[in-house]
């Protein structure tokens, strides 16, 4: 095979191939990552439960299993605006919890419909003394590009960052900041607020993505052969193409 360049579609063509090649190798490096996220997600949420430790809880705890004693505080709930349920929407109840040692962890307590915002119409979520709840560790979110602002003075939460609900409360001090927990399902019987399931959800679509990259680097360098096959600037084998019609003059 004999190429002979033209500059412009070169130069056009390259830096979109090494971009295209970048992307799905950046898809397949998520794909790892997702992977590890999952599998991290699985190991720590089926695990045995245990009870919170005293030291610090690092990111080796995220997803951990928790077995939390003691009560709630009713008082004290707040509601993470925008959350929905099989399509239905609604809200996250978080709750400060105080363990029998004397800490406080907030907790998302999971999901109840709009309806139900009022305590007045469920006082059967209103669990009172002491209890031992199923739960895993989680970190404050991150607020995304199109999310707003947290509003505390108007009772607006998209974000839920335990700093700033402990804060808002008036816990300084007193509760955790750098996470909070989540309790969990342990059974099919739905329950409000109806609690995460411990069985993970997370999309991975990694996969998908990088295949769509490098396929459309492939078909880019089908183009630019097929255009320079057709320009007479590529040639197979020991052959010339010839774009002429006839066999010369004969006399």
């Amino acid at each position: 095979m004999k190429l002979r360049p033209l500059f412009w579609p070169t130069a056009v063509a390259l830096p979109a191939l090494l971009v295209l090649l970048w992307l799905g190798t950046w898809q397949v490096q998520r794909l790892e990552w997702k992977n590890d996220l999952i599998a991290r997600f699985e190991s720590r949420a089926t695990a045995a439960p245990i009870d919170l430790p005293e030291a610090p809880v690092g990111a080796d705890m995220e997803f951990r299993r928790l077995a939390l004693t003691g009560s709630f505080d009713h008082t004290q709930e707040v509601f993470m605006t925008g959350r929905t349920y099989e399509g239905n929407a609604g809200f996250h109840i978080v709750t400060p919890f105080i363990l029998t040692d004397g800490r406080v962890v907030l907790v998302n307590r999971g999901w109840v419909s709009e309806s139900y915002r009022d305590q007045s119409k469920r006082p059967f979520t209103l669990t009172e003394g002491q209890t031992t709840i199923p739960a895993i560790v989680r970190f404050p979110g991150k607020k995304g590009y199109f999310v707003p602002e947290n509003e505390p003075e108007n009772g607006f939460w998209f974000t839920l960052v335990p700093e700033q609900i402990v804060a808002h409360l008036g816990l300084d001090g007193v509760a955790e900041t750098t996470f909070y927990a989540a309790t969990v399902r342990t059974s099919d019987k739905i329950e409000l607020p109806i609690a995460a399931r411990t069985k993970t959800n997370l999309r991975n679509s990694h996969l998908g993505y990088a295949i769509t990259w490098y396929g459309i680097a492939c078909a880019l360098i089908g183009v630019y052969l097929a255009f320079h096959y057709q320009a007479g600037r590529l040639t197979f084998g020991g052959g010339r193409r010839d774009d002429s019609s006839g066999t010369g003059d004969q006399s």
